[in-house]
């Protein structure tokens, strides 16, 4: 067993919102919450908190409250901190929605978290209507926030000052989110988390990730992804830092962003970080301000956080965890020097971990001296999630008895206490930090007329870059193409899920229990030297 080198903390029994906003003193509510680099506009805490009790107060007015879910399909704009937090005050579950969605990964989500309302703005409008007329959510209850005839809209909703309801639940046991995960295998499974795992992730970080009143964050990892809610919303939010929201990823604007509003802490995946320290462009800016990098979503290599950290003058660092960790369970300590670049740092306070052998499910001891050998990693900690929206097996398969949640990932610890990831156990695949579940895009491919049978499995592009890659059988003498395929895809998914190479084989390996051998797909991978 292994445990943190920080002492635990207490963790407050409240509501994330009550935990956010409800200590909130006169110093606090004068300072930039949030900044909207499109228009310059600037949102205090004392705003906020004011915009989040009148957005609640607007829900419960039309009868929302505990037991009701709502869909938040919505990219980093400030509004998304007052309708996340207002639905939360509510005393309602949100259910965020990757912005890049198609109508039919929307519905196929909302449908499954069992929501009545889907919140959206005016250019996710097509998408959002035709998800929400297939499951019968009625135009009253489909809000644009920036408006659309026929929707409400966030300025009407505020400006109705109904009050915030009073509302009863149990922040241990209460769904506040249900983010969704593939979690170590199969399709997307809404992650039950409570209002004690944000409280209590949210809390932890703070003991681990050195972010300050004074800073100022440039949110540019979506909010509807449970890093971005947790890490960059949530805890800046606690910290009483400045949230510079971004919608999206753009390199130049990310840059113009950072000098424009002197950004001094960016929270990134590891593109980000391969842009910081080889782009070209970058040296056209004064990024100056920047003190910190925090990578986070998939594993970054030593050799591009060094790079990315001389080039800029800061510090660059990564942690680890995942949606079911609500969702950090380490992260690199605030001296650079501490752990290695390409380590996850320690574990938060309250967490402890395991790491155990998968072929012989023998725990992993703690080295001497150097490093560990490698096991998969289980961890315990208030942060872990309550489980699998109405999926048992596979919470039973993702948490034991004694609570820990075998992550899937395959870890080494320093005798100094620090960790690495090496490997996956799971099948994900993971492009620019976003989880592809390879038995989703297989299912599609089935449903293509002249497919017969298909594998997918993540390789390495030219960039060293994941990206998936479609063994198809195509049907005899059907004429099916490489493009038709990643075209047919490309139809149906968000942008991140694309079929990026297709290879035509005569069978899908498999096993005599009918589980596709990926290994041996991999294996074909391997150009002899």
């Amino acid at each position: 067993m292994f445990t943190s080198p920080y002492p635990d903390v207490e963790i407050p029994d409240l509501s994330i919102f009550d935990y956010l906003f409800g200590t909130l003193d006169d110093a606090d509510t004068g300072r930039v919450a949030l900044i909207d680099p499109a228009s310059g506009a600037e949102t205090a805490y004392g705003a906020l908190r004011a915009q989040v009790l009148a957005f609640a107060g607007a829900l419960a007015a039309r009868g929302v409250g505990v037991g009701d879910v709502l869909g938040v399909l919505c990219p980093n704009v400030p509004a998304f901190a007052t309708v996340f937090h207002g639905i939360l005050r509510a005393g309602a579950t949100v259910t965020t929605i990757n912005s890049l969605y198609t109508a039919r990964e929307i519905e196929t989500q909302l449908r499954d978290a069992g929501a009545s309302w889907l919140i959206t703005v005016s250019p996710l409008l097509p998408q959002a209507a035709a998800a929400a007329a297939a499951l019968g959510i009625p135009d009253e209850r489909l809000v644009v926030l920036d408006g659309a005839e026929g929707h409400p809209n966030l300025r009407e909703l505020l400006t109705e000052q109904a009050p915030a309801p009073e509302v009863s639940f149990d922040p241990a046991s209460h769904v506040a989110v249900l983010p969704y995960s593939s979690g170590t295998t199969g399709v997307p499974k809404g992650v039950m988390l409570s209002h004690a795992n944000l409280v209590a992730n949210v809390e932890q970080c703070r003991y681990a990730i050195d972010l300050g009143t004074e800073d100022r964050v440039l949110a540019v990892l979506p909010f509807f992804h449970i890093y971005g809610m947790t890490v960059l919303l949530n805890l800046a939010l606690r910290q009483r830092a400045t949230l510079v929201t971004m919608p999206k990823f753009d390199l130049v604007e990310f840059l113009t962003n950072i000098q424009t509003h002197r950004c001094s802490y960016l929270f990134i995946a590891p593109p980000i970080a391969v842009a910081l320290a080889k782009h070209p462009i970058v040296d056209q800016f004064d990024i100056s301000s920047v003190r910190t990098v925090f990578s986070g979503a998939a594993p970054l290599d030593a050799e591009t956080a060094i790079a990315a950290g001389q080039r800029i003058h800061a510090i660059v660092k990564q942690g680890y965890g995942m949606s079911e960790l609500s969702p950090v369970s380490h992260a690199a300590p605030a001296d650079p020097d501490a752990v290695p670049k390409n380590s996850v740092g320690v574990l938060l306070p309250n967490v402890v971990c395991r790491l155990v052998d998968p072929e012989t499910g023998i725990d992993i001891e703690p080295p001497a001296e150097g490093i560990s050998r490698a096991g998969e990693l289980w961890v315990q900690g208030p942060n872990v999630m309550l489980g699998y929206l109405n999926n048992a097996q596979a919470t039973a398969e993702t948490l034991d008895a004694d609570g820990f949640l075998h992550t899937g990932d395959i870890a080494q610890v320093h005798a100094d206490g620090w960790f690495t990831i090496v490997d996956r156990v799971k099948e994900l695949i993971k492009y620019k930090g976003y989880q592809i579940a390879p038995a989703e895009l297989e299912a599609l491919l089935l449903s293509h007329p002249k497919v017969m049978d298909a594998a997918v499995i993540g390789v390495l592009d030219d960039d060293r870059q994941e990206i998936p890659k479609a063994f198809v059988v195509a049907a005899p003498d059907s004429g099916l193409t490489e493009d038709e395929v990643m075209e047919f895809v490309a139809a149906e998914v968000a942008p991140h899920k694309r079929v990026r190479r297709v290879e035509f084989i005569e069978v899908i390996p498999k096993s005599t229990a009918g589980k596709i051998l990926r290994k041996d797909l991999r294996a074909r991978e391997v150009v002899p030297t």
